[in-house]
């Protein structure tokens, strides 16, 4: 059942003694006798904080807010799993004691606020972590490593994001990622700038429309003893495979995503045997010429055997083809699916420099090594124009989207 806050509310649960820290740190009510007040009636306190400014009493009740909300079992237990990262076993052992020892969740929760602050923001992450009931998704047969917590693999993975969603989106042109370490697990939450909004606000009195820029969130759950990265984002489906793969490739530096056994979407490599086979990359789009290097194929009658075809396309752009068209000779293509394809794209990203040459390597069913970087994500748009890239399922999306 939700808690409903309010402000006189929470100085009636809160002792006397703690708002008085609270307020006196701040040059607050000092002619105010807090101890002189009965526990519980915070009528005179009420009165005082009516008579303060706007914008003092809008600031401090948002931290009252925070306090309010982690003054529950589930709160508390997100504020032991953050000091448990950050003090040594001996202290860690005595503080919760102290606090498992005082009578209520709010007198804990302003503990940690005014006295061990360095706690605070990542028990409210985990907490606001946990609220989460929806719009998670589970990923796992990621390799058992350890993920990367270092400045340039955290500013690779905001970078990726950033460039993703100005791509797909036209957002995100800012992007900040916080990592935190809670017991065997890593979380990294994502906080790219959404577009820009404006709502009708209460501002010094006045009521008018403000302009604001929120940000949207993302968050990582990765397990190294499980193999298992949880996803939670509000938003199209069709992200949600990309910020998998943005994670495999900045934190646990993969060089591409592993395959997911209960991923029903398949890359359509069938049309790319046929040599007339027309890539379609988009006006503007810097890339010149996309040629096959190298087929992989498998055999539908007995597991294992594989032929694989690689031709160099220097001369010849259609070498494989002509190599295939040998093979075709002595073997019956009919028993062999497309398992694997290596292309080669020539691409121009700056006018006035050589191009140069992208290898993209697709694998069956749905493994592809491009990145999420702006020359990678023009090329994905390239083999979804093309009719290669993997479609969610309708029924899957309508699931996810509800």
């Amino acid at each position: 059942m939700a808690r409903h806050y309010s402000n006189k509310d929470f100085f009636r649960q809160m002792p006397n003694a703690l708002l008085a820290r609270y307020f006196q740190a701040r040059g607050l009510f000092n002619d105010l006798d807090f101890a002189a007040m009965k526990e519980g009636k915070p009528d005179e306190l009420f009165a005082a904080w009516l008579t303060l400014m706007e914008g003092q009493r809008n600031a401090m009740d948002a931290e009252f807010r925070d306090i309010f909300e982690m003054s529950c079992e589930k709160g508390f237990r997100a504020i032991i799993d953050e000091a448990e990262f950050q003090m040594d076993e001996d202290e860690f052992t005595a503080w919760v004691e102290k606090l498992s020892a005082l009578p209520s969740h709010y007198e804990r929760a302003m503990l940690v606020f005014l006295d061990h602050n360095a706690c605070w923001k990542g028990a409210t992450r985990f907490y606001h972590a946990d609220t989460l009931t929806s719009s998670w998704r589970k990923r796992k047969n990621l390799p058992h490593q350890k993920a990367n917590v270092d400045d340039a693999s955290i500013q690779k993975l905001a970078g990726f994001i950033r460039t993703y969603f100005h791509h797909t989106d036209g957002r995100g042109n800012h992007c900040v990622v916080e990592p935190l370490r809670r017991g065997e697990l890593d979380y990294f939450f994502a906080y790219p700038e959404d577009y820009s909004q404006q709502s009708i606000e209460w501002v010094d009195g006045e009521f008018a429309p403000r302009p604001h820029n929120p940000a949207f969130e993302i968050i990582f759950v990765y397990s190294e003893k499980d193999g298992t990265l949880d996803l939670h984002f509000r938003g199209s489906y069709k992200a949600i495979e990309p910020l998998q793969g943005m994670f495999a490739t900045a934190i646990l530096n993969l060089d591409e995503l592993p395959p997911d056994p209960k991923d029903a979407r398949v890359y359509d490599l069938a049309p790319l045997l046929q040599k007339s086979f027309d890539f379609a990359p988009a006006v503007g789009s810097g890339i010149e010429k996309v040629v096959v290097k190298k087929l992989r194929l498998s055999s539908r009658v007995k597991k294992g055997d594989r032929i694989t075809l690689e031709a160099d396309t220097a001369a010849n752009p259609d070498a494989v083809y002509a190599l295939l068209e040998q093979v075709g000779k002595t073997l019956p293509m009919n028993l062999y699916n497309i398992t694997q394809v290596e292309l080669a794209a020539t691409v121009v990203e700056n006018a006035g420099k050589p191009a140069k040459t992208v290898i993209i390597r697709i694998t069956h069913p749905n493994s592809c090594s491009l990145k999420y970087d702006e020359l990678d994500l023009k090329l994905r748009d390239m083999l979804e124009a093309s009719g290669i890239e993997p479609k969610a399922l309708a029924e899957e999306l309508e699931a996810v989207e509800a």
